[in-house]
C-alpha cells in the first residue's frame, strides 16, 4: 500500500484532495495533528517517508518543502505555480501530447494552474498541429467561480451582508502578469503571452475557458480544429462535444473532475471553449490524476466524471 502526504491539507484544495483519497482503500495517508501541521520537523519525517507527496501550499512554502526532500523515490506533485515553468519538473497535464509518459516517469511535477488547465486544452493541440502560429497574438477570457481564490474569497462572498460590488462578475489581473501566463505560454509553444481577462462571479465553483480566433489567424477552418479535438483527446479526462446549443453555463462541471471542450461559431470568427470545475480538472482532481498515473492506475480511479466513469 502506498502512502501519501498532503502538505497543507487545510486549504481549500488540500481538503478536496484529502477527501477524496480517504475514500480510496489503496492508499494509506500520513496526516499530521494539528499542533504540528507547521512543525518543519514533523513535515520533513512525512516529505521523506511518504511514496508520494502532494503540496497545498503558497509558492514560497512549497519551494521549502521540497528542499526538505532527502528521499530519491519521494515523488512530489506540487499543486502551486513554484515550479511550473521549471525544468526539473514535469508539467502535470497528461492529456497533453508526451507528457503523460514523462508524468509516469517522474518525481518531481508540477500541478497546472486552473485558468491555465483551459487555456492549454483548446490552444496546445493546435498549435502542435500548426492551427495555430508560434508567433500568434491570441486572446482568452475566462469565467470562474469564487472558490478559486481560496478561503479568503471564499469569506468574503459568503458572508451575511456582503458589498453589493461581490453580487456581480468582477474582472481581475488588470496589469496582464497573471500568474499562470508563463505556464500558458511556455506549454502551448507561443512565442507570445496572450491578452488575458480572468473574471470571477458570485457563484461557488466551476470554470469557462474562452479563446476567440479570426479566420485570418488560423491556418484551416473551424471544422479542421473540431477534427484535431476528436482525434487529440481519445483518453484522459478531457472530452470533445460538438454542441449545437446557444447557452453554455460556467458550473455545468461543478463538482466534477473531467473538462469538456467545444468550438463554436462559423469559419468567419471561432470560439474555442473549456468548462471544467476550478477546484476539479483545475486543482484537485488534477492532482489525483497525476497521483494515478505515477501509480499505473486508471486516470480516473476515485474521481467524479460528468461524462462517464466513475
Amino acid at each position: 500500500m502506498k502512502r501519501v502526504f498532503i502538505d497543507g491539507s487545510a486549504g481549500t484544495t488540500g481538503l478536496r484532495i484529502k477527501e477524496r483519497l480517504s475514500a480510496r482503500n489503496d492508499l494509506e495517508l500520513l496526516i499530521l495533528p494539528e499542533e504540528l501541521r507547521k512543525d518543519e520537523n514533523a513535515r520533513k519525517d512525512c516529505l521523506n517517508s511518504a511514496d508520494i507527496s502532494i503540496l497545498c501550499l503558497p509558492d514560497e512554502a512549497a519551494r521549502q518543502a521540497v528542499s526538505l526532500v532527502i528521499n530519491k523515490n519521494s515523488v512530489i506533485i506540487d499543486t502551486s505555480t513554484a515550479h511550473r515553468t521549471n525544468e526539473d519538473f514535469t508539467y502535470g497535464f497528461p492529456e497533453i501530447a508526451g507528457l503523460r509518459e514523462k508524468i509516469g516517469a517522474s518525481k518531481r511535477i508540477a500541478n497546472p494552474g486552473c485558468h491555465a488547465s483551459g487555456f492549454i486544452s483548446l490552444v496546445a493541440p493546435l498549435t502542435e498541429n500548426g492551427i495555430i502560429k508560434p508567433d500568434a497574438l491570441l486572446q482568452s477570457f475566462s469565467l470562474t467561480g469564487y472558490s478559486g481564490g481560496g478561503k479568503k474569497m471564499i469569506a468574503e462572498y459568503e458572508q451575511e451582508n456582503r458589498d453589493k460590488l461581490f453580487e456581480a462578475p468582477r474582472m481581475y489581473g488588470l496589469n496582464q502578469n497573471h500568474k499562470h501566463l508563463p505556464e500558458m505560454q511556455k506549454v502551448c509553444g507561443l512565442e507570445n503571452a496572450p491578452a488575458f481577462c480572468p473574471i470571477v462571479a458570485p457563484y461557488y465553483s466551476g470554470m469557462e475557458v474562452t479563446v476567440p480566433l479570426f479566420k485570418s489567424e488560423i491556418k484551416g477552418n473551424i471544422d479542421d480544429i473540431k477534427a484535431i479535438y476528436k482525434e487529440y483527446y481519445k483518453s484522459g479526462l478531457i472530452h470533445f462535444n460538438d454542441t449545437d446549443g446557444n447557452f453554455l453555463s460556467a458550473c455545468e462541471f461543478s463538482g466534477y473532475d473531467d473538462m469538456e471542450i467545444t468550438v463554436c461559431g462559423n469559419d468567419e470568427r471561432i470560439l474555442l471553449v473549456s468548462r471544467f470545475d476550478n477546484l476539479g480538472k483545475g486543482a484537485s482532481g488534477s492532482a489525483i490524476q497525476n497521483l494515478n498515473v505515477v501509480l499505473g492506475l486508471n486516470e480516473d480511479y476515485g474521481l467524479n466524471l460528468k461524462n462517464g466513469g466513475k
